[in-house]
């Protein structure tokens, strides 16, 4: 039956990671995504680290099974190959500054009149309104003002990253959310609409759990150590005697009996759930306890214990596990050009739709003589368009 969004078309003006992010999930899931970029140097990634192509790889991995066109939509003539690009597309996704849009005649309003089921989508840090909206940020930002980093501290109640970009890819998340639901509702309506995501607002909407206690008249400050980010002994992270590490879930009352049982403290038994103080003093000796091994002995023990515990992973060894490689999250790919690369697969799984990881990412402008002649410019006027700069062809990078 195909891919469950084929024959969806999607105009990609993104960079960096949101937004080619989401609109990499699209095309896994069989949309055509067309992948606009600027004649200068493009997205950026491409020019991130290289490593086994000549592509970035980063930009490798976001922006597979993708088509690449290079216009300056800054010229009278590129906006108009936008416009004309509009009148046979589903979506536009667009990470630019509120205003830029505007500006180039590009914006939401001016493109509805053209297509009037175009779903567009904003992919912004503050979003399309509020006193913040034209302000810069990175997802640390977003994060700090979200209060999320708050809550990320360190023994000393220092703020700390995340290894992963918590509202860039969630935004990307929600900006697919939000493209599949007007889809959706243009199924019943007929008319498109605007999606407007801002990743600040991502990251307020990821603390669920912390806002309910908030919510419920109790007071959350920075630095707070919550249940579930290490407040309880036994939902915590232990060192081992080898400098490795173990990650103990065991929330509910059977799985800490057995992680009791299975380290010598029986005493600590039906105390899970016990005060802060109760808890400090468990954590303190849990720790001395799990140091007295090393991570593959801790692992033999708990072989045949079901506790939720589990070993921190680094990626080499996350892409050698057996449930990763049954799952195909890590999947090779053979390409002539590019030759043998790795990708990351979607995680879930469509019986009857599958998604699947499209061709390797585009050179900058590898399709822009197709896209334009599919647009019915002629052979002379894409000569034309390529000598005045207004578009660039394939380059070799």
């Amino acid at each position: 039956m195909g891919k469950a969004l084929e024959g969806l078309r999607v105009l990609d003006l993104t960079r960096m990671l949101p937004g080619p992010y989401a609109s990499m999930i699209l095309a896994d899931l069989g949309a055509r995504v067309l992948k606009v970029e600027d004649t200068a140097k493009g997205d950026p990634t491409r020019w991130s680290p290289r490593h086994l192509t000549r592509t970035g790889s980063t930009f490798r991995i976001l922006n597979r099974g993708k088509q690449s066109i290079s216009v300056n939509l800054k010229s009278a003539e590129g906006a108009e190959i936008f416009r004309r690009l509009v009148r046979d597309a589903d979506v536009v996704l667009e990470g630019f500054r509120p205003g830029v849009m505007q500006r180039l005649r590009l914006d939401y309003e001016s493109l509805r009149s053209i297509e009037p089921r175009l779903i567009y989508c904003s992919v912004s840090g503050y979003g399309q309104s509020g006193p913040m909206r034209e302000r810069g940020g990175h997802d640390v930002n977003y994060l700090a003002l979200a209060g999320v980093l708050g809550l990320q501290t360190d023994e000393h109640g220092s703020p700390v990253l995340s290894g992963i970009q918590v509202a860039d890819l969630g935004g990307a998340l929600f900006a697919v959310i939000g493209i599949l639901a007007a889809l959706a509702a243009r199924e019943r309506t007929g008319a498109g609409q605007h999606v407007d995501v801002a990743m600040m607002d991502v990251g307020i909407a990821l603390l669920p759990v912390p806002a309910s206690r908030l919510f419920a008249g109790q007071n959350v400050p920075l630095g707070a150590r919550l249940p579930l980010s290490g407040g309880l002994a036994c939902y915590n992270v232990y060192a081992t005697a080898d400098g490795r590490h173990l990650s103990v879930g065991a929330l509910e009352e059977k799985f800490w009996e057995r992680f009791c049982k299975a380290i010598g403290r029986e005493d600590f038994v039906g105390r899970h759930m016990a005060s802060e103080e109760i808890q400090n003093l468990m954590m303190h000796e849990i720790r001395q306890v799990v140091k007295t091994r090393t991570l593959a002995e801790w692992l033999e023990v708990f072989s045949g214990i079901d506790a939720c515990v589990e070993p921190v992973l680094g990626l080499e060894e996350v892409s050698q596990n057996p449930q990763v490689r049954h799952r195909g999250m890590i999947m090779a790919v053979n390409h002539p050009r590019d030759g043998q690369t790795h990708q990351l697969n979607l995680p879930f799984k469509l019986s009857v739709t599958p998604p699947a990881i499209g061709n390797t990412a585009p050179l900058l402008g590898e399709h822009t003589r197709e896209v334009l002649a599919s647009l019915g410019y002629s052979s002379d006027q894409i000569q034309q368009l390529v000598a005045s700069g207004i578009v660039r062809m394939t380059s070799d990078e």
